[in-house]
């Protein structure tokens, strides 16, 4: 029998940082919330490479008192409760006293504190939680923490990181969160050197969602306010126009602690049923105060999980207010000339950056030497051709087979010679073929969606939408195999707004983005300039294309693999085909057949749909009783 042994305090630090400090956003996680705990109205986040490198917290709290500082280090230290019974009304963000020292075990930390009492600051640094200098410094009133070279001595943890635009991406993502819970408190969040954001600290939390998520959205948010028996309710609701295919525009903050709740996001997407349709999901920004009592935030020591003493109640009130809200306002949606918004405040707090002035004078001469140096790219946006260009390797002038269906389809080609389509043999019954063809007997159009063929005996009926959304699929997969994609040039170019974990993605991909066919630029802070798209999804709402596609990107692992994004992009080609409840003439049907012969698999559409049913002579006489 193996001999029981007790552990040395060293892996049990690293044991214990493993549920606390999963990645670099786990540590600005801890050290912001200590931050905001210990009073801040200011603080400054600033990484370097994604956090892997260099993570500084910065903020004018009330500090730490030299005579406490080795013990803010030591495992379950905590200044925020005493006893058990303060864990069932805690009304701090952190409690557990595991942070500081699970950090320490597998970084190397320097700390910089001071008091408003004392004359001195107090400088410590560790290396894997040991001490390795102690020593008294001038500095500010509160507290500066730095964290280099995360987990250089735990490389298997190391090796699992991700990219450090990636890592990155989520440390944006977890700063949004954290102004949105706190737009009373400044923040200036700094990536590579480079301000990413600044908030002013007003307390106006539509401020916030302008700054993050731009003007768009910030024009069509509701004001949220009602109040019941232990909560209360403040923020905004977005218009059910602005909804997303995932649920990473649910913004939801329980007593100030942003948190993942799947109770909430289903009181949240109640209270927008009706309005909403199916797997789509809303954009919100929300505050919830309840009692401390009826709440449970020691569930996870990273304290993102919830739970409810009343989950039920909670649901009912939540469900109920947010249906009230949206019920209040005429949800019929106008079209405005937009008035230009308004200026935003000007930073009111100064941040603390004890130790930066000279790093960002310096980083002030190097940006302008940059931009001097920096040969200014000149376009002309006043053109407007519909092939502006070709991208990819080798350009090449595009075969009949390659053409897009025109908006009023015609099955000859310049020439004025009949197409010959091509159709691979897959198939046992051969309806959908060049002989086939010879026999059809185009009726006509019913439901301005559905064309019916007489063919021998059977009556098909064509999906017009899911035919065309089929050849526009395979044309684009086909161009992007062969690197012919076309791009349109979109006059005036379409103003997107990135959030953190968005950006860092689309950087990530850019070159993909670019192959396949769009040109996006930098437009300042958080917003791209779409000046092009692929030709063969141009005019079907480039915007709205644009964000879902990244949507589709944040949902899941992308795999880093070009197909996977080239697949996403090309299932969209059902923006940009020809809809129901849209007329078309027998020309255009002709040719909408004649391009769907040329297709391996012309039968289902790429969600799965049929592209044609058959209805034999035998059904129609068995469904008029000519048949018993």
């Amino acid at each position: 029998m193996q001999k029981i042994q007790l552990l040395d305090h060293d892996t049990i630090d690293k044991i214990a940082a493993g549920e606390v400090v999963e990645r670099p956003s786990s540590v600005v996680k801890e050290l912001v919330e200590n931050s905001m705990d210990a009073g801040a109205d200011s603080v400054t986040v600033e990484i370097k490479d994604g956090g892997i490198s260099m993570i500084r917290i910065t903020d004018n709290g009330c500090g730490i008192d030299k005579t406490q500082v080795d013990n803010a280090f030591v495992r379950h230290a905590t200044s925020k409760i005493r006893n058990i019974s303060d864990l069932s009304r805690i009304s701090s963000l952190g409690f557990r006293g595991e942070a500081l020292s699970s950090i320490a075990a597998v970084a190397k930390v320097e700390m910089i504190t001071k008091t408003k009492e004392s004359l001195l600051g107090v400088r410590l640094l560790l290396e894997g939680a040991d001490n390795k200098e102690t020593e008294e410094v001038g500095a500010p009133e509160g507290t500066t923490i730095i964290v280099r070279n995360l987990f250089f001595n735990t490389p298997v943890r190391r090796k699992f990181l991700k990219q450090p635009a990636t890592e990155g991406g989520y440390v944006s993502d977890l700063m949004e969160h954290m102004a949105l819970s706190h737009p009373d408190i400044s923040f200036k969040y700094i990536i590579n050197g480079q301000i990413r954001f600044h908030t002013t600290g007003s307390g106006d939390l539509k401020e916030i969602i302008y700054r993050i998520y731009g003007r768009d959205i910030a024009g069509e948010v509701l004001p949220l306010s009602c109040e019941g028996p232990g909560m209360k309710i403040m923020g905004f609701l977005g218009k059910p126009t602005i909804n997303r295919a995932n649920r990473n525009y649910e913004n939801y903050f329980v007593n100030r602690r942003f948190v993942k709740s799947g109770l909430v996001s289903k009181a949240i997407e109640e209270g927008y049923k009706g309005y909403l349709m199916q797997h789509k999901y809303p954009f919100t920004v929300l505050h919830f105060d309840l009692d401390t009592e009826t709440i449970d935030v020691n569930v996870h020591p990273t304290k993102m999980d919830i739970r409810f003493t009343n989950g039920a109640a909670f649901f009912d009130f939540t469900a109920k207010a947010i249906a009230g809200a949206l019920s209040q306002k005429e949800m019929i949606p106008e079209v405005v000339l937009a008035a230009e918004p308004q200026d935003i405040e000007p930073v009111k707090k100064d941040v603390p950056e004890p130790f930066e002035e000279k790093r960002l004078r310096e980083s002030k001469v190097a940006e302008s030497m940059e931009y001097r140096a920096k040969e200014q790219k000149m376009q002309d946006f006043m053109q407007n051709p519909v092939w502006s260009r070709v991208i990819g390797e080798g350009k090449k002038e595009k075969s009949d087979e390659n053409e897009n269906l025109p908006a009023n389809p015609n099955p000859q080609n310049d020439t004025g010679v009949t197409k010959e389509p091509f159709q691979m043999e897959l198939f046992e019954e051969k309806i959908l073929t060049k002989e086939a063809k010879a026999g059809y007997n185009i009726l006509g159009q019913i439901f301005d969606t559905y064309w019916l063929i007489g063919y021998q005996d059977q009556l098909l009926i064509m999906d017009q939408h899911a035919a065309h959304e089929k050849v526009k699929y395979e044309k684009l997969i086909a161009a992007l195999r062969k690197k012919e994609i076309v791009s349109q040039l979109i006059n005036p170019p379409l103003i997107v707004t990135l959030g953190g974990r968005q950006e860092n993605l689309y950087l990530e991909y850019a070159s993909v983005f670019e192959r396949l066919g769009f040109e996006i630029e930098s437009f300042g802070g958080n917003e791209y300039a779409i000046r092009a798209v692929p030709a063969d999804l141009y005019g079907c709402n480039e915007k709205e294309l644009f964000e879902e596609i990244m949507d589709e990107l944040m949902s899941g692992p992308v795999r880093g693999t070009v197909s996977v994004i080239e697949e996403k992009i090309a299932s969209m080609s059902c923006k940009a085909a020809v809809k129901g409840n849209m007329r078309m003439n027998a020309a255009e049907a002709e040719a909408l057949i004649d391009q769907l012969l040329t297709l391996d698999n012309p039968y289902h559409c790429p969600h799965g749909r049929p592209t044609l049913i058959a209805m034999t002579k035998y059904e129609l006489e068995k469904k008029f009783k000519r048949i018993v």
